[in-house]
């Protein structure tokens, strides 16, 4: 039986030379240059793991296999990803790297709310998806956003995700994430 980490890099070789949406990199490359910034800026395991697999639920969708050479939000649509990949992760990984993974969508919300020219940063289809995903939070849930668990990692590392869409930028290859990530495997799983 395949571990959890098997059927990672299986998914990352399947379909990890994908188009990231709108963007001048693959899936894998922004899934490796996410990881790679939170490991430069000191990161522990569980963060650096977080940010290598918070658009795995891309990768999950069947929408990805689709004919169609745009992106889901040409087709006015939130894939909802980051809700995707938590059944596939959750009883093999720790609540923190799922509530950073789970709270990445709803972090640029916030971001747009609070940091001032966050908004104006983020890239045409970043900011098409904002909109199907409920569009910059109000006041209220900003303040809301922030108190829940996992907040603080889901902002930090929705920060890096916005980073890491350059083209041909060198990082360490899977295998070097993969191995830390089995280092946040719950024990039971």
């Amino acid at each position: 039986m395949p571990t959890i980490l098997e059927d990672i890099h299986q998914l990352f070789a399947a379909r990890g030379a994908a188009q990231y949406d709108g963007e001048p990199v693959t899936q894998l490359e922004h899934a490796l240059q996410t990881a790679h910034l939170a490991e430069h800026a000191g990161a522990d395991d569980e963060l650096v793991t977080a940010c290598l697999l918070h658009d795995i639920g891309h990768l999950l969708l069947a929408e990805r296999e689709s004919p169609h050479d745009d992106t889901p939000t040409l087709r006015g649509m939130d894939d909802r990803h980051q809700l995707a990949a938590l059944p596939f992760l959750r009883e093999h990984f720790k609540p923190r790297v799922l509530g950073a993974i789970g709270g990445h969508v709803d972090a640029k919300r916030y971001l747009c709310r609070t940091r001032e020219g966050y908004h104006d940063r983020l890239s045409e289809d970043s900011k098409r998806s904002l909109q199907l995903q409920g569009g910059v939070f109000s006041e209220d849930e900003a303040k809301a956003f922030v108190l829940r668990p996992g907040a603080r990692d889901a902002i930090v590392l929705r920060v890096w995700d916005d980073l890491a869409k350059q083209q041909g930028l060198e990082t360490p290859p899977l295998a070097h994430f993969l191995e830390r990530a089995a280092r946040c495997v719950n024990a039971a799983a």
